[in-house]
């Protein structure tokens, strides 16, 4: 890990990352698309898979990103599967850690707290928490009939999706929306929110007090 803290890192210096992925990736892609056209200046020093047969692999492989596969199934404690994880992005710089997509809880050192981020698929703090994912998130949130859904990014901690707050974006729900639909609007604000969280993380621009993350002006 990078022994820079979020503050002490210059707005023009090159972030770090490791990208934690449990499935197809889309997460992980559009990171590297961003990169790719020049609106993250970052690096994705690794990709850490927690299945051996996931695309989000094999699109590490195809971009020339070092991969290595945690498997979920070979652990049984979630501290020593976290712990293994840490082993291997420790073999790499790293500034901050971002799940992608990854289903898994996962056990931070003291070392990386507010150095490990998340997105969600809905507004926390509803329809989160453990079997709270993709497909299942919006799907409770059409047939709760809630108006309004969206994504939030935030820290995260020891326990699913409570970490603090650091973004979050709106999609209306329509009465003839679908899971399926909703995923697919939700997903677009989780490609602006995703970069735009790391990009002030870059900045130095995130304080974490208590359950709140205040952004600082430039």
């Amino acid at each position: 890990m990078n022994p820079n803290t979020p503050g002490n890192l210059p707005v023009s210096q090159t972030i770090n990352l490791a990208v934690l992925v449990s499935g197809s990736g889309t997460t992980l892609q559009n990171l590297i698309d961003k990169i790719v056209n020049n609106t993250l200046n970052a690096i994705i020093r690794i990709v850490v898979s927690s299945s051996p047969d996931v695309y989000g692999i094999k699109r590490a492989e195809q971009n020339g990103i070092p991969a290595a596969i945690v498997h979920y199934k070979d652990y049984n404690q979630s501290e020593t599967f976290s712990n293994k994880i840490i082993e291997e992005i420790e073999k790499y710089p790293v500034d901050l850690i971002i799940l992608a997509g990854f289903l898994h809880l996962f056990k931070i050192p003291d070392a990386y707290t507010g150095k490990v981020m998340n997105i969600h698929p809905g507004l926390i703090p509803a329809f989160c928490g453990k079997g709270y994912y993709g497909h299942h998130v919006h799907k409770a949130a059409i047939e709760s009939g809630v108006k309004i859904s969206g994504c939030t990014v935030h820290f995260v901690d020891n326990e699913y999706d409570r970490g603090p707050i650091i973004i979050q974006k709106t999609v209306n729900v329509h009465a003839d929306d679908t899971p399926d639909t909703l995923a697919q609007k939700v997903f677009k604000e989780e490609c602006l929110a995703y970069p735009e969280a790391i990009r002030l993380f870059a900045e130095g621009r995130l304080k974490i007090e208590g359950r709140k993350v205040r952004v600082l002006n430039q």
